[in-house]
């Protein structure tokens, strides 16, 4: 007989976030149009969470030796994440469908028991219209918690709120 236990947020493993070289998915010599990825994590009242690890993951461009397409970032005293990366392209989805390009981003804190799950698409990106998951989320307020924007050359933004008014949409996986 097995008996269930709490899942660790990110167990033995902390120490891995104070290596700021994983923030850089291009530090191989990956070549494409890089950009940065930044935001700053909240949470319900609006204060900065300081202790957060954020992972990106990405299906495109593909993984090889020069591009993990994989990425974690810890959050600075004022709940900073910054990621330097390649610009995703489509990538196909169920059935016929085409997901617009977008980062997969998951979350972990103390106090959050699991991953939270959330995606970073493209303001602007024409295939977000078609987007299966955009689709899914009819209210375009809260369509919006998964849009990044423009933010200097070659940066995006996307603050994410863990809970209350404005909470970003995190995706059950």
């Amino acid at each position: 007989m097995s008996i269930a236990t709490a899942a660790q947020t990110i167990g033995p493993f902390w120490h891995l976030i104070e290596d700021k070289s994983l923030a850089d998915l291009t530090r191989f010599g990956a070549t494409g149009e890089v950009l940065t990825l930044t935001g700053r994590i909240t949470d319900g009242e609006g204060n900065p969470v300081a202790d957060a690890c954020v992972e990106l993951w990405q299906a495109s461009p593909a993984a090889d030796e020069r591009f993990p397409g994989w990425g974690r970032s810890a959050t600075d005293a004022t709940g900073t994440f910054r990621f330097t990366t390649l610009k995703p392209g489509p990538v196909p989805g169920r059935g016929n469908t085409q997901q617009a390009p977008h980062f997969a981003i998951n979350i972990l804190a103390r106090g959050i028991i699991t991953r939270l799950y959330t995606r970073a698409y493209f303001q602007g990106e024409a295939l977000n219209e078609a987007d299966p998951l955009l689709n899914l989320i009819e209210d375009p307020g809260r369509r919006a918690t998964l849009i990044a924007l423009p933010d200097g050359p070659s940066t995006w933004r996307m603050d994410i709120r863990l809970q209350g008014e404005g909470e970003t949409v995190f995706i059950e996986v």
